[in-house]
Parts: C-alpha cells; structure tokens; sequence
C-alpha cells in the first residue's frame, strides 16, 4: 500500500502517564487527609474508568472544567475524602503528568522524514493539545484531533474522517497505530489499515 499519513493514538503509544499516587498522597496530606497507596490507586482507578467515559465532553475551557471539577469528586468520594471538589480539582490535574514513551518521538521523525502526514487521534478532552506541548510532541505531528472536538469517542470514525481531511489524504492512503480495540473497530471502519503499538515498532512495518 502506497502510505502518505499515519494517524496516531495518544494515551498508550505516544505517551503515558507518570504515577500520580505520590502526589496525590501529598495533596490530601496537606488537607489533613491520610490515605495509603493502595486507597489513592484504587479511588484513581475509579476516576479513570468515570473519565474514559466522558472525556468527550470536555470539548472547550468551560465544559472541561466541570469535566475536572467532576472527576475530581469522583476520586474523592472512592477515596471517602470529604473535601470540596471546587477546592481539589487543581492539585488533582496537576498531578496528571504525562510523559513521551520511549521511542516515539524518533519514530515520529522516522514518519515525517519520509514525507509522511502525521495526525494525532485520541479519546480525550481539549487538554490533549496542552498535554502535548509540554512533552514536546505537538511540534512533531501535524494535527490533532480528539474525541472532544469531534463530539463522539472511538470507535466512531468520524474522528478519522476529521484528520484525514486536515491532512488531505483518503483513507486508503493512511494507517492508524494504536493499543486498543476501540483504535482497530474504529480505524479499519473509517476505511485505514491498522499497525498495533508500539509506535517504533508499526514504524518499521510501515517504512518497510
């Protein structure tokens, strides 16, 4: 297949995210609040799986702060912390800290340097893009496009439809690489082929 654009997974093949039970620990802490470990992994995990659900609807600055706002409480009710969520919900996003995995940036190199189109397509809110930036992976993709924006998560395809036509390439020219099922249904139902993570390693099959 004669490949012009890979569209790009976010949460799980261009990054991952840091640890945040430290921090969250340590922002309870400061409230009086003394949770173990394992409680502020569980009540985050609860967060997660509410968050996965929604993160469409953080589709501005308003509506993905009552996202957080809503989140936050989430978290702190599994946590059985009776502190204001309006008054958590900043030391809450500051501990989502996100990190390049290894690899994918030089992979994204890889791509561009071949001519390649590169569009992120993601299942989050409208803070992807920020997310980005402060990892340095914004400047290395061409777009991108989230579930948000677009109104509906993956597997709709509507979101891949969004990308190709910013980056101008028909669906038969393009790839997906991506970690889950929702990436695979979602991709080959907009009419791309689909690499599995990791992003180094669907580079190859891709560059070959």
């Amino acid at each position: 297949m004669n490949v012009e654009a890979v569209t790009i997974d976010a949460y799980g093949t261009l990054v991952r995210l840091r640890d945040p039970v430290p921090s969250l620990r340590l922002a309870l802490h400061r409230r009086g609040v003394e949770r173990t470990e394992e409680q502020v992994a569980v009540a985050f995990a609860v967060e997660v799986e509410h968050y996965v659900r929604r993160s469409h609807e953080g589709r501005d600055q308003a509506t993905l702060a009552r996202l957080r706002r809503e989140c936050t409480a989430v978290f702190l009710a599994a946590a059985g912390v009776s502190v204001e969520p309006e008054s958590f919900a900043g030391d809450f996003v500051d501990s989502l800290r996100f990190e390049p995995i290894p690899d994918a940036v030089a992979a994204c190199g890889r791509l561009r340097g071949r001519g390649l189109g590169l569009a992120v397509v993601s299942n989050w809110d409208v803070g992807l893009h920020d997310a980005l930036a402060s990892v340095g992976l914004e400047e290395s993709v061409d777009t991108v496009v989230t579930s948000a924006e677009v109104g509906v998560p993956k597997p709709a395809p509507e979101i891949w439809a969004v990308a190709l036509d910013r980056l101008g390439v028909s669906p038969g020219r393009a790839v997906h690489v991506g970690d889950s099922d929702a990436d695979a249904e979602g991709a080959r139902a907009a009419g791309l082929a689909f690499e599995p993570a990791p992003l180094a390693t669907a580079c190859a099959r891709i560059l070959a």
